[in-house]
């Protein structure tokens, strides 16, 4: 149990993810991106880092390849998701919930997408859990292919190149920011999530609202 823990902290950590080479984090980012299981998995942060630590030569790795590899597992992520929840469709809702399976992640994701339309799988790349539930839902929906090709390319183009290549820029520029790890991963973490906080409460307010109302 306690070795259980041990590798799951390690899935949760961007440097032991990257220490652990270049092809365990593509790996990673494409579960986290169409994997239902995968939505526990850093995102923002890693891309970040991973751009940081190859701009310092911690991570030995071109930049051109890591950016263009990053995308392509990405794109691959969000076409698993797709097909995963195109062949479960509705049942994927009755599914119960799980240590790696939240149903209210498809509710949130649902919600997302309600509002934003196609967008969502583009601007869903920059929430957590969204990123990953966005194209699971997109395939119970049955958007058409084409256009979910089209924005799960722009999708996974914008997302990577604005993480790993600000990460990437900001290590050539300030080699020292390698010593502040801890905080640049605090402060992306509650970028991302500060969000999806808000509208988790929005959408309690507005339950209760309705509670009231029935009342």
């Amino acid at each position: 149990m306690d070795n259980f823990w041990e590798h799951f902290q390690n899935l949760t950590d961007a440097q032991s993810i990257i220490s652990l080479g270049f092809y365990f984090l593509l790996i990673v980012v494409f579960a986290e991106t169409g994997l239902f299981f995968g939505f526990f998995l850093p995102g923002d942060y890693l891309l970040f880092m991973a751009g940081l630590l190859c701009s310092t030569g911690h991570f030995n790795v071109s930049i051109y390849k890591l950016v263009l590899s990053l995308i392509a597992s990405g794109v691959l992520g969000n076409f698993t998701g797709y097909w995963f929840g195109y062949r479960t469709g509705p049942a994927l809702f009755n599914k119960s919930n799980s240590l790696f399976f939240k149903k209210h992640y498809i509710k949130l994701a649902e919600e997302f997408y309600a509002k934003h339309g196609g967008m969502a799988l583009i601007l869903g790349r920059f929430f957590p859990i969204i990123r990953t539930f966005a194209p699971i839902f997109a395939g119970v929906v049955k958007v058409d292919i084409k256009k979910f090709t089209l924005y799960n390319l722009i999708g996974s183009i914008t997302w990577v190149t604005t993480f790993t290549l600000a990460g990437y820029f900001l290590g050539r520029k300030y080699p020292q920011l390698k010593h502040y790890l801890e905080y640049i991963v605090l402060g992306l973490i509650t970028f991302t999530t500060i969000p999806l906080v808000i509208a988790f409460f929005k959408r309690r307010l507005q339950k209760n609202e309705k509670v009231k109302e029935l009342k």
